[in-house]
C-alpha cells in the first residue's frame, strides 16, 4: 500500500498542470556538451561536438545555443516561449525575411536538461540542429 501510494505521488507531479519548468530548473554551473549535426553533408562533416562549463539561467535558455550567433542567422532569435509540465519550446523567429524557421524545446524535468533547436535555413532547404546536454555541477562561481 506505501509503494502504491508513493506512485500515485510521483504520477500526480508528473502530470500537474501547477508544475512549472521554472520550477525544475536549477540555476547554477553546468558542464554543457554541445552537438551540431547537418544531415545533408558528407558523413566526415555532418557533426561538431564542443564541451564548456558554463553558468546557465532561466532566462539564458533562448539564447543558449551557439549557433544563433553563426552569421547564417544573424537577426534569428528563440522567442514566444511556451512552458508546460518541465518543458519550453520557443519559436525561431528571423527579421530579416530570409526565409529561416526552426524551433527549440528544453526538457528540464531530467538530470541532465536538454535541449534542441531545429532549424530550416530559408531558400536554401537546408535542415540541422543543435543538441545541448547540460549536466549540473554546481553553483557559479562568485565574480
Amino acid at each position: 500500500m506505501k509503494h502504491l501510494c508513493c506512485g500515485l505521488l510521483a504520477i500526480a507531479a508528473l502530470i500537474c498542470p501547477g508544475t512549472r519548468a521554472s520550477e525544475m530548473f536549477s540555476p547554477g554551473l553546468y558542464e554543457i556538451t554541445t552537438e551540431t549535426a547537418m544531415p545533408h553533408l558528407e558523413e566526415n562533416l555532418r557533426y561538431a561536438i564542443t564541451h564548456e562549463r558554463r553558468c546557465l539561467r532561466d532566462q539564458q535558455l533562448s539564447s543558449a545555443f551557439p549557433i544563433l550567433n553563426h552569421e547564417s542567422l544573424k537577426g534569428c532569435k528563440l522567442e514566444n516561449e511556451s512552458r508546460v509540465q518541465g518543458s519550453v519550446t520557443y519559436l525561431l523567429i528571423c527579421d530579416n525575411g530570409h526565409g529561416t524557421t526552426g524551433a527549440a524545446q528544453w526538457h528540464l524535468y531530467a538530470n541532465p536538461i536538454r535541449g534542441t533547436l531545429n532549424v530550416k535555413l530559408g531558400g536554401k532547404n537546408m535542415t540541422f540542429f543543435q543538441r545541448i546536454v547540460a549536466k549540473p555541477l554546481g553553483e557559479c562561481p562568485r565574480s
